[in-house]
């Protein structure tokens, strides 16, 4: 499963204070960190941090450059942001994110292609979230369709149900699996599925334990990527651990330390 790790957010504390105050060590320490941990991929997420969040993002990548070269999610609903994010990031990076609205996907569709990059888009639409999976999946095959009328590939479109907190509506994680699985029968080939996953948790007591559950579930639903806590070492494991039970991964041993050093 392709692993996307979230903490270079500027709603984090420290992060906030490093974009505030320009100083790249807590930065690049995350980013170091998040791969070494086994994250496929980086979140980038000025947040509330700065009064230009162009400029924050800028010198939030350039920042991360300076220690790897690993694929970005630049994470903003700004598209001059989001631009000036692919911009510096280069090719493999993913939009994060666009919502199923026409005038959304008729901005960042484009941007994917110009950019080579693979494009998030959440089942949402003017109309807000959908109740069930039926209405997700509605949102998503219009959004395959907007990007294969473009020219965007649907394998490049990865598709996020949008799981909201189980203490606030415990029917969603049941209907987010249903979507994943109904995302796979949209197109040949399918689009990608990807959560956000720390949402599943917002607000409880138990959020570790309900993280790791939750993304194990959806791994066995066809779930291909997570934003999520790549830190969170038992997260981690239960991920690494699930994909060698479907036997997307060689048994040995060693399995947690062979995955990690990939």
């Amino acid at each position: 499963m392709y692993t996307i790790g979230e903490r270079i957010n500027g709603m984090f504390k420290s992060v906030r204070t490093a974009i505030q105050e320009q100083n790249p060590e807590p930065i690049q320490d995350l980013a170091r960190r998040q791969l070494e941990a086994g994250a496929d991929c980086l979140d980038v997420n000025v947040g509330p941090a700065a009064a230009d969040p162009a400029a924050a993002m800028e010198w939030l990548v350039k920042t991360i450059r300076e220690v790897t070269d690993a694929p970005l999610a630049i994470d903003t609903t700004k598209p001059e942001v989001m631009r000036k994010g692919l911009e510096l990031a280069g090719p493999n990076s993913i939009i994060n994110s666009t919502k199923g609205q026409q005038e959304q996907l008729d901005i960042f569709i484009p941007m994917a292609i110009e950019y080579q990059a693979k494009l998030i888009a959440l089942t949402i639409d003017e109309n807000g979230i959908p109740r069930d999976a039926n209405g997700r999946n509605e949102i998503a095959l219009r959004v395959v369709a907007a990007a294969m009328e473009k020219g965007l590939d649907p394998s490049q479109v990865m598709i996020d149900g949008v799981i909201l907190p189980v203490n606030v509506t415990q029917e969603t994680p049941g209907h987010v699996l249903e979507t994943i699985r109904g995302v796979k029968l949209l197109s040949d080939p399918p689009p990608l599925t990807v959560l956000g996953l720390s949402n599943v948790s917002q607000g409880t007591q138990q959020r570790a334990l309900i993280n790791r559950t939750y993304l194990v579930m959806a791994i066995g639903a066809g779930l291909d990527a997570a934003i999520m806590d790549a830190l969170d070492a038992d997260l981690m494991d239960a991920m690494i651990t699930a994909e060698l039970l479907l036997n997307r991964a060689v048994y040995c041993d060693d399995f947690l330390k062979a995955y990690r050093s990939r």
